[in-house]
């Protein structure tokens, strides 16, 4: 019963804590004035974002401290994404996450060192007890950097609630200096039901944009009719950076009748590629723009939308009248309104576009199994957000799967049969998407028997592939039977064009080493340590093997003087 009574009061302070957030709890992780490349709820490829990138002066290196008393709860270390990421879990139920670090710091640094040795490999996650790895405030925890998908050095910085949903930092009281009205871009107006139009146009109408004297925007009045839906292409600038970054809030309203409210606070990680049914991928797609579509359309579940009225569209009969309102705020509370006149008038369409009736039908609420050729696809239920007319069609050993227009939210199994494909070593092929220069890019692969399967999320063009070239392997800076006492690294330049680099295992004298993979300079990267290498003559080999198995081994001598 004591424990019981223990658990409510320890539930209770959590659910306290989380409900008024703490302004003054977390300290700035970095100890440089605050400049961002990147804000939170920031529309990026298939998510949005989920912290601060905070700028690092084009340097790597600069130490990260602990915003809070905690404990370090997780450590993640991988080639590609947050790279080596580490999250401190906090008493107040808070956790704090960095992310594209160069190394941790200390106890931490030998704790994750010697688990890769342990586990042989450098991608690793841990989760250590709560006792291990400690904190207090103000402690260096680790030192930003580049690592993982990063385009540049800076630090990635996040809040988290005890449910794991990332939340907004500046909510917290991370202050950035920002005076700027947010940036329109664009403005659309999206006809939504059967009979609507606008501007005598059944697709979405761009509208232009008139800057009043006073700083707002007006539109060119629209002449539309049925329910109307908005859109807008919106950015955000904060001093001290030209970055392009996100807004915190847009809200929207009717003669005065709030429509939607759109606010980046917080949202779950299970809900973050409905990005794709926020915005208007189809434009994305097409004109590189992100729009904002500011209307809850079906299967779009996203808890950003903190209300709205009937889905944020509003009903346009003739000779009705109206002003539509788009008030767009960052953090600090700078805006900038737009308003939109629109005059209710029934406009008949002549002319509408035929439906090409080699497109197949594929519906959302239930999967599909489609049959091209030797290819198979399946689409399962709700992959896509609403039922579309898609191209498929098959040339030879191409898939072409539509285009790259329409979003998808599942996986979509594609398979091929070889069976005909005699005199080849099937274990060599796979199937791969066509990029903007035909070449294939390598999707995962799986084979069983003579069936080939693999999982994309996007659409475009599929081909069967063949790789039977072994991965590249070339000293970087050193040469096989010299000294190399000069740097305490050791580079070595690993590429594969075909399939791409699936896995690598180096050893000096026969013992395992650590090596660090930076994929965008195609290098590993070993750091001597004096346990390894001896006076004396030193015996490398490197095996690099490829997504289909081609392999490729890599010998040399080397002699060093220990520093």
């Amino acid at each position: 019963m004591n424990i019981l009574r223990i658990l409510l009061v320890f539930v209770t302070f959590q659910l306290q804590a989380q409900n008024s957030i703490p302004q003054n709890y977390f300290s700035k992780p970095l100890d440089i004035p605050l400049i961002l490349s990147g804000s939170f709820g920031e529309l990026r490829n298939n998510h949005f974002h989920s912290g601060l990138d905070i700028k690092t002066q084009q340097r790597s290196g600069i130490p990260i401290y602990a915003p809070a008393d905690g404990y370090v709860s997780r450590v993640k270390v991988g080639h590609y994404g947050f790279g080596k990421a580490l999250y401190i879990k906090h008493p107040n139920g808070y956790t704090t996450v960095y992310a594209h670090l160069q190394k941790f710091q200390g106890a931490i640094q030998h704790y994750v060192k010697d688990n890769q040795y342990k586990k042989e490999s450098y991608e690793i996650e841990l989760f250590p007890e709560a006792s291990l790895l400690t904190v207090k405030k103000g402690d260096i925890i680790g030192y930003t950097g580049n690592s993982g998908s990063s385009g540049g050095p800076h630090l990635h910085y996040e809040i988290r609630d005890g449910a794991s949903r990332p939340m907004n930092p500046m909510l917290f009281g991370v202050d950035i200096l920002d005076t700027k009205n947010p940036i329109i871009n664009s403005v659309y107006a999206y006809p939504m039901s059967d009979d609507a139009t606008v501007n005598k146009s059944k697709a979405p109408v761009k509208l232009r944009l008139i800057k009043q004297k006073d700083g707002t925007y007006k539109t060119e009045k629209i002449s539309a009719y049925g329910k109307i839906g908005f859109g807008v292409s919106t950015n955000d600038q904060q001093n001290g950076a030209s970055n392009k970054n996100g807004v915190y809030s847009i809200k929207t309203s009717n003669n005065g009748k709030r429509k939607i409210d759109i606010v980046f606070e917080k949202f779950s990680f299970d809900e973050t590629r409905y990005l794709n049914r926020y915005i208007d991928y189809k434009n994305f797609k097409t004109n590189k723009s992100r729009v904002q579509k500011l209307f809850r359309e079906t299967n779009n579940p996203l808890s950003i939308i903190k209300q709205d009225d009937d889905r944020g569209l509003i009903t346009v009969l003739d000779g009705y009248a109206s002003n539509f309102s788009i008030s767009i705020k960052d953090y600090k509370g700078n805006l900038t309104y737009i308003s939109i006149p629109v005059q209710g008038k029934k406009d008949t369409i002549t002319s509408s576009k035929k439906l090409n009736q080699a497109l197949e039908y594929v519906p959302s609420a239930t999967a599909s199994r489609i049959s091209k050729g030797n290819f198979k696809v399946y689409v399962p239920k709700n992959a896509l957000y609403e039922g579309a007319y898609l191209d498929i069609k098959t040339s030879g050993d191409t898939l072409h799967f539509h285009q790259d227009n329409v979003p998808v939210h599942k996986n979509i199994s594609i398979s091929m049969d070889i069976t005909n494909y005699k005199g080849l070593d099937k274990n060599k092929l796979y199937i791969g998407r066509l990029n903007y220069t035909k070449i294939p890019y390598y999707t995962t692969t799986r084979r069983e028997n003579n069936t080939l399967t693999a999982r994309t999320r996007t659409m475009g063009s599929y081909v069967l592939a063949m790789d039977t070239v072994s991965p590249t392997i070339k000293a970087h800076n050193f040469t096989d039977g010299k000294w190399n006492s000069k740097t305490n690294t050791l580079k070595i330049k690993i590429k594969d064009t075909h399939s791409g680099i699936s896995k690598y295992r180096a050893t000096i004298n026969g013992i395992f080493i650590l090596m660090e993979y930076n994929y965008k300079k195609d290098v590993i990267t070993y750091t001597f340590t004096d346990e390894i290498a001896t006076e004396t003559q030193n015996n490398l080999r490197l095996i690099v093997t490829d997504n289909v198995g081609n392999s490729t081994t890599f010998e040399a001598i080397f002699f060093r003087k220990k520093l």
